[in-house]
């Protein structure tokens, strides 16, 4: 919402924007004076990593491996972090591919006429025998 009353201000001005909004102007005044956080700071930083490691290995690293190379080079970081980010930012390793198709379903081949019409409850015992191969 911060950032959509700071795309509008200039044109409608910053309390009409917050009576139409369900905030408070305060809130608005208090959350552009709040300094960043910690872990938004540290997110910054640890993606630029990311993505320097992603391109260093041509992009076919996935999160496991950029979180060992992160640690390796000594900037400790969780897995979860690591994998957190780089779908925010949208980077993703080289998936494997599916394994070979070996068999090759035929043409559809004439199919026997539905003679119960969907309908599987028998008025009496040996009355509907249905069968399916």
């Amino acid at each position: 919402m911060i950032a959509f009353i700071d795309q509008h201000k200039d044109e409608y001005g910053v309390e009409p924007i917050c009576r139409q909004l369900p905030i408070a102007p305060s809130t608005y005044y208090a959350a552009k004076a709040r300094p960043e956080s910690k872990r938004t700071v540290t997110d910054a930083v640890t993606t630029e990593k990311i993505k320097q490691v992603h391109k260093e290995n041509y992009g076919v690293y996935g999160a496991r491996k950029v979180y060992a190379a992160l640690n390796r080079a000594g900037h400790r970081v969780a897995r979860c972090t690591v994998e957190r980010l780089m779908r925010r930012t949208g980077l993703h390793g080289v998936r494997r591919a599916k394994g070979p198709r070996t068999t090759v379903p035929g043409p559809l081949s004439e199919r026997p006429a539905d003679l119960v019409r969907r309908q599987f409850t028998a008025p009496a015992p040996n009355c509907l025998w249905v069968a399916d191969i």
